[in-house]
């Protein structure tokens, strides 16, 4: 059985990376595709560029023939079939590939060759992925911690968590599910005791006093990234909302914090407090409720 030289197909070298495959791929594949090519020999050409792709480009085909050598092609090496048993394919991994062209000796061969004689129906599929859910705090999805977390099973595995990953984005472990395949990790998040997330935007609600709502004032307000000062405008309303740019989750563009201010009302425990809001409510003079 005649060898074919794959890597001198391509136009690479043995020790080319996956990307300069490809990218020699593409190149032959336009100028060989036979619905432009004029070159006269273009439907086989490009065969046989497809053949040399599909083996080249899958780490484990590859490692095969490069393993079996020129050496595995020539004679029998289908263990004592013939080429001819095998409607006379006559190349290393002969018969047609790619453009909609029949397979018939070069399916016959990965079959036999890759799949141990199984036929293409029988190979055995890579496992299904499976789902599970994670917990996480805010703030290991702010600071992409590595986390530990124990998975459906029993299994306890060491993740890495990408900064600013959102809500409902899942994380993918080649190889960690309990069937042997991809293991796809949900992100949740635990209820946090001063935030709430909205997308990228983190919400603060917070607590000021009447007269820092009236006067205006400046005040510490606590971030995930630590605290900082904030001013406080005179005649603030309650539910107004003040931005901290770029104090939200990280990423290519970062989210924002939101202040949002909660006036809070003391009660009066005393005679004398009691009052000085009844003082208030005549130098005043004012109705809430007046635009109603």
């Amino acid at each position: 059985m005649e060898y074919k030289d794959y890597y001198k197909i391509l136009g690479v070298s043995k020790t080319a990376t996956k990307e300069d495959i490809r990218k020699s791929y593409k190149k032959l594949a336009r100028k060989y595709h036979p619905d432009v090519s004029k070159v006269s020999d273009a439907e086989a050409r490009f065969k046989e560029v497809s053949e040399a792709y599909e083996v080249l480009s899958d780490a484990n085909k590859r490692s095969e023939y490069d393993q079996m050598g020129s050496g595995g092609f020539r004679g029998d090496p289908f263990g004592g079939r013939s080429s001819s048993s095998r409607g006379g394919a006559s190349g290393g991994f002969s018969g047609g590939f790619g453009g909609g062209h029949s397979d018939s000796g070069y399916s016959d061969f990965f079959d036999s060759f890759f799949g141990g004689g199984a036929s293409t129906r029988n190979r055995q599929r890579k496992p299904e992925a499976q789902t599970a859910t994670v917990y996480l705090d805010l703030e290991d999805i702010f600071a992409g911690n590595t986390k530990r977390i124990r998975v459906q099973g029993g299994n306890s595995l060491e993740v890495k968590i990408p900064k600013g990953i959102e809500e409902g984005k899942k994380i993918r472990l080649a190889g960690k599910a309990s069937n042997g395949g991809d293991l796809l990790l949900e992100i949740k998040l635990n209820p946090h005791p001063k935030y709430r997330l909205e997308g990228k935007d983190i919400y603060l609600d917070y607590p000021i006093a009447p007269w820092e709502s009236a006067l205006g004032g400046s005040v510490t307000v606590p971030t995930l990234n630590g605290s900082i000062k904030l001013k406080i405008p005179e005649g603030a309303k309650a539910g107004s909302k003040m931005r901290l740019k770029g104090r939200g989750l990280p990423g290519s563009t970062p989210g924002d914090q939101y202040v949002v201010l909660k006036v809070v009302t003391p009660v009066p425990k005393t005679d004398e407090q009691r009052a000085f809001y009844q003082q208030m409510q005549e130098m005043f003079a004012w109705d809430p409720r007046q635009s109603m």
